[in-house]
């Protein structure tokens, strides 16, 4: 790209920045809490899905739209408005933590391209930071398919590693797909005896009502831990 189209789109983004800035002619407010933003229907239509979508369906009250979003902190919506108005979005002062707390709002928003780079940035960038808080990051990736990149992350470690997860007192809350995904890896570093016991006490726990003492099993018991095994790993 020549260094004349950078400066025009530059200028461009600039000017959206300045036009997110004054709140001229708003005709949208999206509610956080206790913070309102005022901001435009025709960037909002065009940007995200989400904003398309309940853009489509509001009612208006004064001609102005209200949306009220959940699950999202000012903080990060700071950060994902400012994306959507001028497709710009800088890391490099923003502590690993909130760039990681971008991700699930980003994918709700529809905000596919920045959910990806999201994850390589932090993988490339703050790597060290995803191993300090693996079990967060490792819930959290396995929440979404659209989290690729972290999932593979996180597997690549507990391959050398599983003892992370099947030594965890989180390890019975470990969620479906992320434990298939850890076990169909050929290069998982533990004997195949102490997989299938660690399978096993995860089936127990995720099987209700199963009496604390297996002397007490019926064969109803037994039947519905072979369901929630086979459900899950067969």
């Amino acid at each position: 790209m020549s260094q004349i189209c950078t400066k025009l789109l530059e200028r461009f983004s600039n000017d959206f920045a300045q036009l997110l800035e004054t709140e001229y002619d708003y005709n949208v407010v999206v509610k956080i809490g206790n913070q309102n933003f005022k901001l435009h229907s025709l960037v909002l239509y065009q940007r995200p899905s989400f904003f398309r979508k309940e853009l489509s369906t509001a009612t208006k009250k004064d001609n102005i739209i209200e949306i009220t979003l959940t699950e999202t902190s000012v903080e990060t919506f700071k950060v994902l408005i400012k994306y959507i108005y001028t497709g710009t979005v800088t890391f490099e002062e923003v502590e690993p933590s909130i760039i990681f707390d971008l991700l699930v709002p980003s994918r709700k928003l529809g905000l596919a391209e920045l959910v990806e780079y999201i994850q390589f940035y932090l993988i490339n960038n703050n790597a060290s930071w995803l191993r300090l808080k693996f079990t967060k990051v490792y819930s959290i990736s396995f929440q979404d398919d659209n989290f690729k990149a972290l999932q593979t992350f996180c597997t690549d470690i507990l391959a050398k590693h599983p003892n992370l997860i099947f030594d965890s007192d989180n390890f019975s809350s470990v969620q479906e797909n992320a434990l298939i995904t850890l076990l169909k890896r050929d290069d998982l570093q533990i004997e195949e005896s102490e997989i299938w016991h660690k399978v096993i006490q995860w089936g127990k726990a995720n099987t209700p009502d199963l009496p604390s003492n297996i002397k007490q099993w019926t064969e109803k018991n037994f039947l519905d831990l072979k369901t929630t095994l086979a459900n899950a790993f067969l």
